[in-house]
């Protein structure tokens, strides 16, 4: 009989995480599907499967025809700013999309592992005095969804729970803002001038790369109904991010730091993680490095 790959169902294929994760999981041996809303695909020997997951039939529709092993569910948004905005689309499209996946699959009495991908800013939803923003709910509500139906309906469902997402590719993440302005420098198209919101603000970095490559390990190995940590462990202020591209680059740029904005510092804490047998292997110089050339690469 003809060895057939194990098909994985990778939603928000066409984002920053998910592009990485379809080339990830192909050279890994993956049977790829990427879900998107309705941009192509560009990766090579990915199949593309357009679906608005906020719709329950297309949803419902997408499961029957693709019938996955593995799910590997990352679309959504991801922007506090328009949370704050348009609060009940980060909803729908956080929590409902979560939500009509797993109840498709649970419908189809498939036997299928599932990793959804939270957020640093997700809270236990026995403290939502800890939420601070509408998409920290979102979040927060999506994982709850998860879990219990992991529960309530003995599925093999895991959460990760990222830190900050850096690396390679196009990304709305602040160290791919800074890069896009350094490299705007360089190139003369930008005035010599980093404004920041509050340079004091640390944050938790990992490289996609990383982060994708723990998603392959929670999918073969992680506990269902548990969340998972992924970083660094090691909290890093933006002004230090801000200094490592200085050395990275040619040019001198002043930094205007507002001090308008206020975040909350979050603990990430990865052996859980760690004792399956992961652990970061690019160093947050090598990824600013990548972002930088990138820019560089693409701007031309």
């Amino acid at each position: 009989m003809n060895y057939q790959p194990p098909k994985i169902l990778i939603t928000g294929a066409g984002g920053f995480t998910g592009q990485h994760a379809c080339v990830h999981f192909s050279k890994a041996g993956f049977d790829v599907i990427g879900v998107s809303r309705k941009k192509a695909l560009t990766n090579t020997g990915i199949n593309t499967e357009y679906c608005d997951l906020t719709d329950n039939n297309q949803v419902e529709k997408l499961i029957e025809k693709v019938n996955p092993q593995y799910l590997l569910h990352l679309a959504g948004k991801n922007h506090v700013g328009q949370a704050w905005i348009d609060p009940i689309n980060s909803i729908e499209a956080n929590v409902m999309s979560t939500a009509y996946l797993i109840n498709a699959i649970r419908q189809k009495n498939l036997s299928c592992r599932i990793v959804v991908a939270g957020s640093a800013l997700q809270c236990n939803p026995a403290t939502l005095s800890q939420v601070t923003n509408p998409y920290s709910l979102s979040k927060t509500l999506q994982i709850l969804i998860a879990q219990s139906w992991a529960v309530l309906y003995n599925m093999n469902i895991v959460i990760a729970k990222p830190a900050n997402i850096i690396g390679p590719g196009l990304s709305n993440g602040v160290c791919s803002i800074f890069a896009k302005h350094i490299t705007d420098i360089e190139e003369s198209k930008s005035e010599r001038t980093l404004e920041v919101n509050n340079v004091k603000a640390q944050r938790d970095f990992i490289d996609v790369r990383d982060v994708v490559s723990a998603y392959e390990i929670l999918l073969l190995k992680g506990e269902a109904n548990e969340i998972y940590e992924i970083g660094s462990e090691n909290s890093r202020s933006l002004e230090e991010i801000i200094n490592i591209f200085k050395s990275l680059s040619a040019v001198n740029f002043e930094i205007e730091s507002k001090f308008t904005l206020v975040e909350p510092q979050v603990k990430i804490n990865p052996h859980k993680l760690m004792k399956l047998g992961w652990e970061p292997t690019i160093s947050l110089e090598e990824s600013l490095n990548d972002i930088l050339n990138f820019y560089r690469s693409n701007i031309k």
